[in-house]
């Protein structure tokens, strides 16, 4: 373990002394230092950048339509560079622009002193309807996906809000309770109507996923309240009441007043025939009539005269007479 100690050291204080005698023949040129990983590199000027030499600026001259327009602007900026500073005095979109500098077309990141533009140099600027156009339809691709973004959003407010109304409704008929069904059914055309709304955005990318997200999500919650609108029929049946206790029958009552009121009139008759058994026979051919039994059920009032008649010529009570 000892010897390898010594051997490290050894081999630092070699690197030590190369670096140093390295400085020492470079003379004044290039400083070099021991980082504290051990490379050897070229030490730092701090004052580099503060003596660093700015690029000179040079003047060129644009023409567009009829008018030239002097530009000062650095020798190593770019095209695109120049391209920006001409949207104010010519009005034109940086996009839209094309510069052509000796008989060719500079792209925007093409650097001025790579194609030997130089101070006085002359260009001409000219629209670019193709540059423009694409632009154009970029931007209203940008309008409508921005568009349909916002009606997603007010859309999934709206869903949320009637998530909420749901989840109040389920928490009653889960409990058995019961709530009107006018409420489930306008929950339900409340979330079709936000499918509809959804159907009529036609848009790719990530708002047609979030679209698609919505939808499915609109979808289980209607399936979600049809479940429920059964369920909460169901609540609403009432429950099966044992039946009323049936009343004794009255055709008994009638058959006995029957039997029992040829008895009381046979009763009747009997007791002037007792007090006249001494004196003569005598007979008569008034007969007393009784009134027709009381029917159970109403019937139409034509049907009741022509049944009470048939009653009354049919049902002829028998009396008991005794003649002496």
């Amino acid at each position: 373990m000892m010897r390898m100690r010594t051997k490290t050291t050894e081999l630092t204080s070699m690197k030590g002394s190369s670096a140093v005698s390295a400085t020492r023949d470079g003379g004044d040129e290039d400083e070099l230092e021991v980082r504290p990983g051990g490379m050897l590199v070229q030490k730092r000027d701090p004052n580099e950048v503060q003596t660093r030499v700015p690029p000179p600026t040079i003047r060129v001259r644009v023409k567009y339509m009829s008018i030239y327009h002097e530009m000062i602007i650095s020798s190593q900026a770019t095209f695109g560079e120049l391209k920006k500073m001409l949207t104010g005095p010519t009005g034109l979109h940086h996009e839209d622009q094309k510069i052509i500098y000796k008989d060719k077309e500079r792209a925007s990141k093409t650097y001025l002193d790579v194609v030997g533009v130089k101070d006085k140099s002359k260009m001409v600027l000219e629209e670019d309807a193709i540059s423009k156009e694409k632009r154009y339809l970029e931007a209203r691709k940008n309008a409508k996906i921005e568009k349909a973004a916002k009606l997603l959003s007010e859309i999934s407010l709206e869903v949320d809000r009637l998530a909420g109304q749901l989840s109040a409704l389920e928490s009653v008929i889960s409990k058995g309770g019961n709530v009107a069904e006018k409420m489930v059914s306008n929950l339900i055309e409340l979330l079709m109507n936000q499918l509809i709304k959804l159907d009529e955005i036609k848009i790719d990318g990530d708002v047609n996923l979030k679209k698609k997200k919505q939808v499915e999500r609109v979808q289980r919650y209607v399936e979600t309240l049809d479940v429920m609108k059964v369920k909460n029929a169901r609540n609403q049946v009432p429950k099966q009441q044992p039946p009323p206790p049936t009343p004794p029958a009255t055709t008994n009552g009638h058959q006995s007043r029957r039997k029992f009121t040829p008895t009381t009139v046979a009763h009747q008759h009997q007791e002037p025939s007792s007090k006249n058994t001494s004196g003569a026979v005598v007979v008569t051919t008034q007969w007393e009539t009784f009134d027709s039994l009381p029917t159970i059920f109403s019937a139409p009032p034509s049907s009741t005269s022509t049944s009470t008649s048939t009653t009354t010529q049919t049902i002829q009570p028998h009396f008991n007479w005794d003649l002496l």
